[in-house]
């Protein structure tokens, strides 16, 4: 997957290239690894309904008679 950029965003990406010693295709490739390692991982754990939500939920439900 390539994005397409414009001279100003290759000029600058060359820049930083060269700073690291690095050729523009070889930099290209490193800073795509390192954004799909840095993409945040989906969490496993289900938040429960805050208050409102709550609320509501308990407003919508029968009655209960008594005994």
């Amino acid at each position: 997957m390539t994005r397409k950029m414009t001279d100003a965003q290759l000029e600058y990406e060359r820049k930083r290239a060269a700073k690291a010693n690095k050729s523009l295709d070889q930099w290209l490739k490193d800073k795509a690894k390192a954004e799909l390692k840095a993409a945040p991982p989906k969490p496993d754990i289900v938040k429960k309904p805050g208050l409102l939500k709550r609320l509501i939920e308990r407003g919508n439900q029968p009655i209960a008679p008594k005994k």
